[in-house]
């Protein structure tokens, strides 16, 4: 089986709220992360994360005083 070439990463809502979940689409950027995992990027380039073959996700700051936030779920799509 090849790299996935596209996931939904499901965030949680604002904490503190029960606030909508946010769905973020990521693409395939051609290149392995720091732990030898494929890195995948929204259109915008500002959601970066690496993702394991096993689904484990790890973000990537895209750019400096970002506070990252680890999705609750990484689904691959077709």
């Amino acid at each position: 089986m090849g790299r996935v070439r596209r996931y939904a990463l499901t965030f949680p809502g604002d904490p503190g709220s029960h606030g909508p979940q946010d769905v973020v689409v990521v693409k395939d950027t051609g290149v392995d992360g720091p732990g030898g995992h494929p890195v995948y990027a929204d259109d915008s380039g500002i959601v970066r994360a690496e993702i394991s073959d096993r689904g484990e996700v790890r973000m990537l700051a895209s750019g400096g005083h970002q506070t990252l936030r680890t999705p609750m779920q990484a689904e691959a799509l077709p």
